[in-house]
Parts: structure tokens; C-alpha cells; sequence
């Protein structure tokens, strides 16, 4: 076994300088060249070293120049870390580091997702030529592009001089550099002139078509670098350079046309891939015409460090490709939550209306649950009757332009984070809070309207039942079922902010389903496919197209609302969670059912009292989960600083002790 394999991973030898300088052998095989480079880098970066303690230059620098003068005062250590060095810029594929690494091999987001949690999960070998794959093995610490960075001027110079017969023996340094300009030009180009990204920028930006003009100005550049004509390598640089920029806007012209017509992440990933690639081009070509090619080199490679540290991260790929789906997703919602939004008495009077017509409708959707539950289905089944029960009633209740409270804050926070894109003043955030009282006040409608038909409703048949029957619909035994369930002292908080958490769930399903749907241009299909106008007819298709626009949202949100609430507690019994929703306006119904299989003697009960709590905690939990997971992501989706939330937060604070009551009735002075 050669002397690198004997560099073992522990800490003794792993920070021994000498044994690892006498391990350097040229003549050792790949991986065990290649693991003795990374074993140097460990070294550099965890290696204790005298005198460490209060320096103000990272460590890694002194243990730096701490090499370059151990190899300095010893010929044979140079001479054998050179050969291994020189043999190493001879074999690897120096070309891979600048023009691949760092870009998603097929230019999609879940190819990219595949390789990110295969680079988390599965271990990295050193046997590989690709110097992009033996990067993350070489820079594995978030702090190496820091050190990286802070190397001096000096030791620049010291590390290049000893560095320069290495780059010798492996060719011109500058080589390198021009290919992975060649390349990343040509990748340029085929991602502007795919399908998918060409459809979607401005035809105006691609009248010159600076995606083609690209590639072969950059092999006109590698033709001028060979050739040493300084002048010429100059001029086809800036002309370069200005067709990256042209590339830049052509790409960003795609994001108003997924602004106006649907967001694709696929599409989203592409742009960033191509914008990405044009940025890396602008990076090779500074190192290339620097008059400090050292200095620029290195800011290269670090660079290239931090890249490797980010592309470690799962979190950040799903934040900054999925943040313009999560913008549209809450905007196509804040469409709708206008909607939920009362301004003055009119509107107040209007949402109290509506909110009592689906607490009528609810009415009815108690009672065929307690018919469900009676059937004695498997836990399945009774949980999708119950869905599509749920489902079939907050379908008709938007159909008839009613409202169900609960489904009000998913849907209006994201019209609140559309206020909330200009807070540059007092007056402003002032008109935000006005915006909130608004909120607030609307939801105590939904809520006070829901509540004053649902409840009573129920109790009503009830009552009517047992006088025209001799027993009401819903009998004692489930009544005290009821008083038994939905009990504070119970688990209803846990439930009700579970609940909280399926209404949010279900805003953000309906404004996918929106996306989609725009995305799609199923619209235009359903008025303009031929089929859809010989069956419907050209008028009757222009309405249904309409329709379907308008309501896609609403459908998706209570059905899948509704589905939610019924399955999900289903599901998670399958795997021993019991988990169950608490909605505060079928509880209400519920609980009003039991007050009339019982009697008014229950009123006198404790046990009352406390669902009577409970269903209060359950009307704030399920308000508050929901919007205060809706604003978070509309917030998020807008780049809301922190320190503009404070702001925010204190203003609110004040509008509370000042007029508590704006948050719950409409001023006088409003018609």
C-alpha cells in the first residue's frame, strides 16, 4: 500500500503535517491522490497551530502560510507535493468545476432535488476526474469561502509562485477558463431557445436572438484568448458581455408572463438555471482578462465554495423556487378573500346575511352527520360520507353566494399581505391596520351570522321533531356523545387548531387549483376547442368558460375543505392518531342538537357550559391557526422584513387600546 493510504482519518495523523507530507505520493493511485488533497484541506482547516489564540487573520490563512513554509525549507516535500499536484491538474477535468458544477445535470427542479438528497445522503468518493464532484469533498465547510477570501496578498503571491510550475506542467491556466465559457454559452443558448422558456419571453428581447449571437461570440472569444491578441480578446469580451445582459433580460421578461398567465416551478428552475449559467459566464470572464488572475481565481473558486455549501440545502431550494408560486398562489386567493372583506354598515349587514344563510345550510349538514355516525360504517367510509356531506354543503353555500366564517381567514389573509406591499410610512401602515379592523370585524359577522341560524335552526327541528314524533331526530345517546366530545376539558383546543391547520390547507389547494387552471388556459380551451363549442354551443361555451374562471377556487377550497375534514381524522386512525376536527359552527349545531334531545334542563348543567367554552376556544383557534398560517406565507411570498413586521405589530397594538370595538362593529360614520 502506497504512503497516502496510510493518512487515515483520524484526528492524530489527520493533523500530523509531516506524516502527511511524507504520504505525498505522485505515483499512488487516483483515489488515493485525490484523498490526500482532501486530507490537506483538512488539515488547513481544523490543524492546531502555536500562537493561534487572538488572531485577528482566520486560521486556515496561518496554517497556510505555515505550509508554504514548511515546503519552502524542504526540497523533497516540494518536490513530491508539486509532482502530486502536477499530475493531479493533468487528469482532473478542470473544465467541470466552472462550466457543470453548481446546475442541475437534466434543468429541472425535482432532478435537482434528486441530486441535492443524494449529496446529503449517500457518501461522496474521491475517485472521480470530475473536479466539480471532488469540489464538495475539497470545500465541505460553510466557512471555506471566508478564509478563502481573507487570504492576503502576500501569501496569494507565495501560493501562486509555488503553484506556477504545477500550472506549467498541466498547460495554460487560461484554457480552463475559455472552454467553460464555450461550454456554458452553448447551455445558454439551448435553454433560450427550448420551448418552454422561448414561448414566454418578450418577442421584443428576442428580435437579435442574443441566445444564438452568444455561443458564437463565445467561441470567438476562445479564438482571440488563443491567440494572444490582447486588443481583439478585449473587444469580443465586452461584446460578450452585452449579449449576457441581453440573455438576463430576455430571461426575466418570462416572470411577467407567469405573473399574468399561471407560475410553472418547472419554468421557474429553467430561468434561474439559464440567469445562474450567464452569471458564471461574467465570472470566468473576470478571472480570464484580470491583470490579478491569483486574486480573481480565487475569488472564483470561492465563489464556487459557497455554491457548494448551497447546494447542500433542501430548504433553500424549495424556498427560493417555490416563493413565485407561493406569491401567486396567495394572490390568486387574495382575489377571492376580497370578497370576505366588509368596509362599511352596507357591506357588514350584507356578510351577516350571507353568514346566516350558511348557518342554515350547516343546519342541515349536522344532521346528516349524526346520520352518518349512525350507520356504523368502517372508519373509512364514515369518514368519506362525512366529506362529501361536508363537501356537498360548503359547494351549495358558495353557490348560493353564502359564506361559512371559518373558511374567511385563509382566504383574506393573503388580501392582507397585498396591503402590505408599500408600509414606507405612518400613513400607510396606518391604512393597513384599518385594513385588519376590517378583517376582524368581517369575521365576527361570518361568525355572529353563522351562529345565530345554525344553532337555533337545529334546535327548532328538534323540537318540532319530538312534537311531531314523540323523539327528535337526534337521540340521547348521541347527545351525550356531543356533551362528552366537544367539552373543553377535553382535547377540543388540540382539534380546533387542527382544524385551524385543514382550512389553511384548503386555501392553499384552491389557489394551486386556480394557478393551474391558468396555467393550463383551460378557460380558453373550455370557449374556444371545437369539441366544447359543437356539444355546449359558442355562447353556452363562452359562459361555461366564464363559470368555471370565476368558481374554480371556490370549488377547490370546500371541496377539498370539506373531503379534509371527514378523511383526514379517518386516515390518521389508521395509524393510531386520534386526531379529530372541531369546527365551530358545526359544533354549534351539534351541541344545540343535544340541548334538544335533553331538554332545557341542561342548561342547568355544567357539562353545557363547558362545550359552550369549548366552542368558543374553538371558533378562536380555528380563526387564528388558519390566518395566522395564510399571512405567514403571503408574507413570506413578499419578502415582508422583520423589522417592518414589528412595526406592524406595534401599530395594531395601539388601534387595540384606542377603539377596541372598530374590531368588531362598523363605525357610525360609515352607510
Amino acid at each position: 500500500m502506497s504512503a497516502a493510504a496510510t493518512v487515515g482519518p483520524n484526528r492524530a495523523s489527520g493533523w500530523d503535517l509531516t506524516a502527511l507530507l511524507n504520504a505525498a505520493d505522485p505515483k499512488a493511485s487516483l483515489a488515493e491522490r485525490q484523498l490526500w488533497l482532501v486530507r490537506l484541506m483538512e488539515w488547513l482547516r481544523r490543524a492546531p497551530l502555536d500562537g493561534e489564540a487572538g488572531r485577528s487573520t482566520p486560521l486556515p490563512v496561518l496554517r497556510l502560510k505555515h505550509l508554504l513554509n514548511v515546503l519552502q525549507r524542504h526540497d523533497d516535500h516540494r518536490a513530491a507535493v508539486g509532482a502530486l499536484l502536477a499530475r493531479f491538474w493533468r487528469e482532473v477535468d478542470t473544465v467541470a468545476l466552472f462550466a457543470d458544477f453548481g446546475f442541475a445535470p437534466r434543468t429541472n427542479f425535482f432532478g435537482e432535488l434528486g441530486q441535492r438528497l443524494r449529496l446529503r445522503l449517500l457518501p461522496i468518493t474521491p475517485q472521480t476526474q470530475d473536479l466539480g464532484e471532488l469540489f464538495a469533498l475539497l470545500f465541505p465547510s460553510e466557512r471555506d469561502a471566508q478564509w478563502l477570501e481573507a487570504i492576503d496578498d502576500e501569501t496569494l503571491a507565495r501560493l501562486a509562485d509555488a503553484l506556477a510550475p504545477v500550472a506549467a506542467h498541466g498547460g495554460s491556466s487560461r484554457e480552463p477558463l475559455v472552454e467553460g465559457i464555450a461550454y456554458l454559452a452553448a447551455a445558454v443558448r439551448a435553454s433560450g431557445h427550448s420551448g418552454a422558456l422561448r414561448q414566454r419571453m418578450s418577442a421584443e428581447l428576442l428580435a437579435d436572438d442574443p441566445f444564438r449571437q452568444l455561443a458564437r461570440a463565445a467561441e470567438r472569444l476562445g479564438e482571440r484568448a488563443r491567440s494572444g491578441d490582447t486588443a481583439a480578446l478585449l473587444q469580443e469580451a465586452r461584446y460578450l458581455r452585452a449579449l449576457l445582459d441581453a440573455c438576463r433580460r430576455a430571461a426575466a421578461s418570462v416572470r411577467a408572463h407567469l405573473e399574468q398567465y399561471g407560475v410553472s416551478v418547472g419554468i421557474v428552475f429553467e430561468t434561474d438555471q439559464l440567469r445562474a449559467r450567464c452569471d458564471r459566464i461574467e465570472a470566468l470572464l473576470d478571472a480570464l482578462l484580470a491583470q490579478q488572475p491569483a486574486r480573481e481565481l480565487l475569488r472564483l473558486i470561492a465563489m464556487l465554495a459557497r455554491e457548494a455549501q448551497a447546494r447542500r440545502g433542501i430548504r433553500s431550494l424549495f424556498a427560493r423556487h417555490y416563493s413565485l408560486l407561493a406569491r401567486k398562489v396567495a394572490e390568486r386567493s387574495a382575489e377571492t378573500g376580497e370578497h370576505y372583506i366588509t368596509r362599511d354598515r352596507a357591506e357588514y349587514r350584507a356578510m351577516l346575511r350571507a353568514a346566516a344563510g350558511g348557518g342554515a345550510v350547516i343546519a342541515g349538514t349536522t344532521f346528516v352527520k349524526f346520520l352518518v355516525t349512525a350507520m356504523g360504517l368502517a372508519a373509512f367510509w364514515s369518514g368519506l360520507a362525512a366529506g362529501l356531506n361536508y363537501a356537498a354543503s360548503f359547494v351549495l353555500i358558495h353557490l348560493l353566494h353564502w359564506t361559512v366564517a371559518t373558511k374567511q381567514p385563509a382566504m383574506t389573509a393573503p388580501a392582507m399581505a397585498e396591503k402590505l406591499n408599500d408600509v414606507s410610512d405612518d400613513a400607510k401602515v396606518e391604512a393597513f391596520v384599518d385594513e385588519v379592523a376590517h378583517l376582524i370585524r368581517s369575521q365576527a359577522a361570518g361568525i355572529f351570522g353563522n351562529l345565530m341560524l345554525a344553532g337555533p335552526l337545529v334546535l327548532v327541528i328538534q323540537l318540532a321533531a319530538q312534537a311531531a314524533f314523540g323523539a327528535p331526530l337526534v337521540g340521547a345517546q348521541q347527545a351525550e356523545y356531543v356533551l362528552h366530545s366537544i367539552t373543553l376539558l377535553g382535547p377540543t383546543a388540540l382539534y380546533a387548531a387542527f382544524t385551524g391547520v385543514l382550512l389553511f390547507a384548503s386555501s392553499i389547494i384552491a389557489g394551486w387549483a386556480e394557478n393551474w387552471f391558468v396555467w393550463h388556459r383551460l378557460d380558453s380551451a373550455i370557449a374556444w376547442n371545437p369539441r366544447s363549442i359543437a356539444l355546449l354551443g359558442a355562447a353556452r361555451a363562452q359562459r361555461w368558460a366564464a363559470w368555471w374562471r370565476r368558481n374554480v377556487s371556490g370549488l377547490a377550497a370546500n371541496v377539498s375543505l370539506g373531503l379534509m375534514l371527514g378523511l383526514v381524522p379517518a386516515i390518521a386512525g389508521f395509524f393510531a392518531l386520534p386526531l379529530e376536527v372541531r369546527h365551530v359552527t358545526l359544533s354549534t349545531g351539534q351541541l344545540a342538537a343535544a340541548l334538544g334531545a335533553l331538554g332545557f334542563g341542561l342548561l342547568r348543567e355544567s357539562a353545557f357550559w363547558w362545550c359552550m367554552a369549548g366552542i368558543a376556544l374553538t371558533g378562536v383557534l380555528n380563526l387564528t391557526v388558519s390566518f395566522a398560517l395564510a399571512f405567514k406565507v403571503a408574507l413570506r411570498s413578499r419578502g415582508i422584513r422583520l423589522a417592518e413586521r414589528s412595526r406592524i405589530d406595534r401599530a395594531i397594538r395601539a388601534r387595540l387600546r384606542h377603539a377596541p370595538l372598530s374590531f368588531l362593529f362598523p363605525p357610525k360614520d360609515s352607510s
